[in-house]
């Protein structure tokens, strides 16, 4: 089976916000959208935290970025076009940005076609999000780094 490994980014803002796209898959364009992490594909011989810069700028024009640890990893399978499995294998890592709005202008086209929405959430209204949410405990995920102390000296992580 196929593997694509990703690098998804839980981007903050210095308010706390965290950045969530809105969208579906290219598998199963009728289906409601999932709100998920800004973040996505490795290209060859990139590491997760260079692909994490790249897709932040990419989804959201934002280049000054500190990345902050890995938080977790998984995996799951989905399915391309075709209906092909797919593993898909995630590293999930945090990032700390200026904040505003966010930049569409470098977007691809599988973006344009597939994210209807982007937007800022504050940690309440993660919790109370009744929209399908991927991962579905982000909010848990995120409240427990935050609750360590979220970013700290020296918790940053070079590329």
């Amino acid at each position: 089976m196929r593997e694509r490994k990703t690098a998804r980014v839980l981007l903050l803002d210095p308010a706390g916000r965290i950045l969530l796209m809105k969208g579906r898959l290219p598998s199963d364009p009728t289906a409601p959208g999932v709100w998920f992490t800004v973040g996505g594909g490795l290209e060859p011989g990139e590491t997760v935290a260079r692909a994490a810069r790249r897709e932040i700028l990419e989804e959201t024009g934002f280049s000054d970025v500190t990345l902050g640890p890995v938080l977790w990893s998984g995996e799951q399978v989905h399915h391309d076009r075709e209906g092909r499995p797919v593993v898909i294998k995630e590293t999930y890592l945090v990032a700390l940005c200026r904040g505003g709005e966010p930049s569409r202008d470098a977007w691809q086209a599988l973006e344009r076609e597939f994210v209807d929405d982007i937007r800022w959430w504050t940690s309440a209204e993660l919790a109370a999000c009744v929209e399908p949410l991927f991962p579905p405990d982000l909010s848990l995920r995120l409240d427990e780094w935050l609750a360590k102390g979220g970013f700290t000296e020296g918790s940053s992580t070079q590329d």
